[in-house]
């Protein structure tokens, strides 16, 4: 069995790459057939702290909801 790739935190080049599926297909040569325009890498979409969000989700999580008032 094959393992994943691993996806890269901050490509050198993310507007080359369609990040649609585990192919990352040049833009030029897309072989999934994921729509007609490439998917952007999350740094594209939210930034270069992309990967920082939602670190603390668990602890949120496990915090009691705070009462209403």
């Amino acid at each position: 069995m094959a393992a994943a790739k691993r996806f890269p935190q901050a490509p050198a080049h993310p507007e080359r790459v369609c990040w649609g599926c585990d192919r990352y297909c040049p833009v030029n040569a897309m072989r999934c057939g994921n729509g007609s325009d490439r998917t952007q890498h999350p740094s594209e979409l939210f930034g270069e702290d992309w990967d920082q969000w939602g670190l603390c989700a668990e602890e949120a999580a496990a915090a009691p909801p705070e009462p209403l008032s």
